[in-house]
């Protein structure tokens, strides 16, 4: 296996390990709303744009799959965000979890689609 492919591999992995601890964090229910509500605004709008960004990035013919997964679960996961302090506090947890598998979702579907390449 190349480096590249290895690294690529790694970075899905971290992806699904986010994912694995969003979804404790939310089903701990130790999570609240930060008091500036704005730094979730500013991340949601961040990841919004990371993943409009991915999309439209030019990538070989064989990484295409794989850029539109990743660019996808960027922006679900920001819109996500973005909505946690604009509903109520006890919509928070579930809007948590479903970003957590969202990233879960991604690290496997991104972990073999990497395996699938080599």
């Amino acid at each position: 296996m190349k480096p590249a492919m290895l690294f690529r591999l790694f970075n899905e992995f971290i992806v699904l390990l986010l994912g694995a601890l969003l979804i404790v964090l939310a089903l701990s229910g130790r999570v609240g709303l930060p008091t500036r509500p704005i730094a979730l605004a500013l991340l949601g709008l961040v990841l919004i744009y990371w993943g409009v960004r991915a999309l439209l990035r030019a990538e070989p013919e064989g990484g295409r799959q794989q850029a539109q997964i990743r660019a996808a679960s960027l922006v679900v996961v920001g819109a996500l965000v973005l909505a946690i302090p604009m509903l109520p506090v006890g919509d928070a947890d579930p809007l948590l979890e479903i970003a957590g598998a969202v990233l879960v979702l991604r690290g496997l579907l991104g972990s073999l689609l990497v395996m699938r390449r080599t």
